[in-house]
């Protein structure tokens, strides 16, 4: 088995494009079984952090930003990006594509990817398995999100001359509705979680709220820029960023406009991505001169932010929240991946990918595990025998 030092100590890497000897099988195999394993023990710390964890709205008592709901739950994120002894299990890539888009499904062990070679695939992540690969050579495929149903699928085009949206069903690779509205590239796509509408973001300075049972956009928002859209964990709010703010609207009375505007502090490059934490509390936006802006969602207070390499080009700078909403993973330009503290607002690891440019970033749903993509598929999981948490409730 070959072992490079990315910057997390060695890291075994699993390589499915070359002949193996029995010995490198045994030991590919031995790679997985301990990764299935813990899978399985992440899935039992989340089961357990759920049942004692409290939904939290926009109207409970604001307590300090940083305070988790599960102390456990927090030992165990903060084990796995502190104690830097990270294993990762690679998936191949074949053709040595590029993943632009990564999803987990909420409610099962599902995970979705797009990638620049016009495929998506479908992966269980129990079994670390490609259950299917769907080829969409005709409209291509750039981002790519689940819907409330495991093998259902909203993706974006990019052809360059069809921008519409497309639901697809992966069990029988059929589509099932078209979203036309667009006339560029949709470059920000999110779903309101426990509902049937999303929202998508185009350079052609569009903002559309669609419902997945009408083929017709439901409202359109015109903005200054390339947009970042994004619901909340809730589905009563969403932010759409350009221009160097953030603009939060009641999804019930988005007509009305924004209901907040907060400023991340005069970076006026072109937003990338913006997202909420798990509660709602935190927000983030990246810009693509390479910035990371942590916001207090409910007051608007620039709490951090932290530098990478700018992007070029379509790139796009992702980062994501912990579950815990503790820690902040992102990408950077020149292919490396960062993990920052978000109550200290300092770097506590960076490591380097295989590719040059910024990898995508998913955290699992309620687990201290996340998966990048750039020309591998990294799980990236913790050393589970350094969890105090899994150690006590063990």
């Amino acid at each position: 088995m070959k072992t490079k030092n990315s910057g997390a100590g060695c890291v075994p890497r699993v390589k499915t494009n070359s002949r193996a000897t029995g010995n490198r099988e045994t030991s590919d195999l031995n790679l997985l079984d301990r990764f299935r394993e813990a899978v399985l023990r992440l899935i039992m710390i989340s089961a357990v952090s759920k049942s004692t964890s409290r939904r939290h709205n926009r109207q409970t008592p604001i307590q300090k930003y940083y305070n988790p709901t599960d102390t456990y739950h927090s030992e165990a994120v903060a084990d796995c990006i502190e104690f830097i002894r990270t294993k990762k299990a690679i998936i191949h890539q074949e053709n040595n594509c590029r993943i632009s888009s990564i999803d987990f499904h909420k409610t099962s062990t599902c995970m979705v990817t797009a990638s620049d070679d016009d495929s998506i695939r479908l992966y269980d992540v129990a079994s670390a398995t490609c259950l299917k690969t769907i080829n969409s050579k005709k409209y291509g495929v750039d981002l790519v999100c689940f819907t409330s149903h495991p093998t259902t699928v909203i993706y974006s085009s990019r052809n360059g001359w069809d921008d519409s949206l497309r639901l697809l069903s992966l069990h029988d690779n059929k589509y099932l509705r078209y979203f036309k509205g667009h006339h560029d590239r949709v470059v920000s796509l999110s779903l309101c979680s426990g509902g049937e509408c999303f929202i998508s973001g185009s350079l052609d300075r569009t903002v559309l709220l669609w419902d997945q049972r009408v083929e017709k956009c439901q409202g359109l928002l015109r903005v200054q820029g390339r947009p970042a859209a994004a619901y909340d964990d809730q589905g009563l709010i969403f932010a759409i960023a350009f221009g160097g703010y953030i603009r939060m609207f009641d999804a019930r009375m988005y007509e009305k406009g924004p209901f907040e505007i907060f400023s991340v502090g005069g970076d006026l490059s072109e937003a990338n991505v913006v997202k909420f934490s798990n509660d709602g509390r935190l927000m983030l936006l990246t810009t693509m001169d390479g910035f990371i802006h942590v916001l207090d969602s409910f007051r608007g207070t620039l709490l951090s932010t932290f530098s990478v390499k700018p992007v070029a080009g379509e790139s796009t700078l992702d980062a994501a929240f912990s579950p815990e909403g503790m820690f902040v993973v992102s990408g950077s330009g020149d292919g490396s991946t960062h993990a920052w503290g978000v109550r200290s607002g300092k770097q506590v690891h960076s490591w380097m990918g295989l590719g040059s440019e910024p990898p995508v970033i998913k955290w699992g749903p309620g687990s201290p595990m996340f998966v990048t993509g750039s020309s591998e598929l990294a799980f990236v999981i913790p050393d589970l025998s350094k969890l105090p948490a899994y150690a006590i409730r063990k």
